[in-house]
């Protein structure tokens, strides 16, 4: 017999209790909650640990291309904190939570502003603009840097980059999902076109050296191979465009985009360098609140969870989602960093110890559907955490 169910665990308090909100189990049709804990050994009552934070609508996200705007400074961490200083918003004393009405920003004509990781010219800030066609782009020195960024207030999303279909996860990124209390609220595909670029009149036969990213110079060895050139690696590829340009480089090329070179002012020698002609980039938009997930449109789902030690027990965890026919598009495992082993102690073998893994997982399935909600609700029958990250709309453009 399987154990209680989410609504089960929650039932005599009139429904889930999180933080400074009491919210009725039975008013959340459209949302699964956030964080669960389980108190004690197997079959134990679960403790909600996140923030149940009110959903709002985010209809901002569009596939069209407009005018990029001018790039704005560089945002350090550092200027961050003083900025947040300076304007008396302190990390664990923020403003009022914007409204419905306030996020609406699209419709009244102000811009939302977006952080990204890079320079200006970077992927990601393609990315960004991707989403949100009218934003302020901003710039932030680390991905560490745009999480931070949303949550002082200082920004109104993140666009970040999750997977590359050459190079896999970005397992930075998924280590900082679980760090910060942000919610998923979309997602971006967006086509690479890495690019060798030079200053004018700078011919490919006089470059002895070439500047990116290592992911980028790894994604174009085939071609810089050829040209039997240095590697040297720089904090992103629209920086190694910079430098180039700061300190008129003439032996030195730079893989960027093009956008990249028409900002710092050098020449295309070459386009689509990259190993495999289709490179794509998924990147996440990050907010400080969840959206409303839907059924009129396709959505996904992103959760993260720890499983109990056992044989088979990673197979039930995912035969939750294939007996109600919900496809998984990703799957992720994730060493927990702060108590990475796992000791299991058995009579007859022994003492054991392996790595406690997190298991990202995302799905084709809203939150608004009563199969996801029925899926979750068994999967923390022998889930040790569960965290839904968001349900989001899925991007089917490229």
């Amino acid at each position: 017999m399987a154990s209680q169910s989410l609504a089960a665990a929650t039932a005599g308090h009139g429904g889930a209790r999180c933080g400074r909100h009491h919210v009725g189990w039975r008013a959340l049709p459209n949302f699964a909650a956030p964080d669960w804990r389980r108190e004690g050994a197997r079959g134990g009552r679960l403790r909600c640990v996140g923030v149940c934070l009110k959903p709002v609508e985010d209809d901002n996200l569009s596939p069209s291309a407009a005018p990029v705007p001018a790039p704005p400074s560089r945002l350090s961490a550092d200027q961050a904190v003083e900025e947040s200083r300076k304007w008396g918003r302190d990390s664990g004393l923020l403003p009022k939570p914007l409204s419905l009405t306030d996020l609406s920003v699209t419709e009244k004509g102000s811009k939302v502003r977006v952080a990204y990781q890079g320079l200006p010219g970077a992927f990601s800030e393609a990315a960004a603009l991707k989403a949100y066609p009218q934003c302020e782009a901003v710039p932030c020195e680390q991905f560490e840097v745009a999480f931070k960024a949303v949550e002082l207030w200082l920004v109104d999303k993140a666009v970040l980059p999750i997977e590359n279909s050459m190079d896999g996860s970005i397992h930075r990124n998924y280590d900082l999902l679980l760090c910060h209390n942000l919610h998923i609220v979309g997602e971006v595909q967006l086509s690479v076109n890495h690019c060798l670029l030079a200053l004018p009149g700078v011919k490919k036969d006089e470059l002895k050296r070439v500047l990116s990213h290592p992911q980028a110079l790894g994604q174009c060895g085939i071609a810089l191979s050829k040209l039997g050139v240095i590697r040297e690696s720089v904090d992103d590829t629209a920086g190694a465009a910079q430098l180039i340009a700061l300190k008129g480089l003439r032996d030195a090329g730079a893989i960027a985009s093009a956008r990249a070179a028409d900002i710092y002012g050098l020449h295309i020698l070459e386009e689509n360098v990259q190993d495999v002609p289709k490179n794509v980039l998924r990147c996440l938009v990050l907010a400080r609140e969840p959206i409303l997930p839907r059924t009129d449109r396709p959505f996904k789902t992103s959760i993260v969870f720890t499983l109990e030690e056992g044989p088979g027990v990673l197979f039930k965890a995912l035969g939750v989602f294939a007996l109600r026919k919900i496809n998984l598009t990703k799957i992720e495992s994730r060493p927990q960093r702060n108590n990475p082993l796992r000791v299991v102690d058995d009579l007859n073998h022994g003492t054991a110890k392996y790595f406690d893994y997190l298991f990202y997982i995302d799905f084709e399935a809203s939150m608004a559907e009563p199969r996801a909600q029925s899926a979750l609700s068994n999967l923390q029958e022998f889930a040790t955490f569960l965290r839904v990250l968001g349900s989001y709309p899925m991007d089917t453009t490229l």
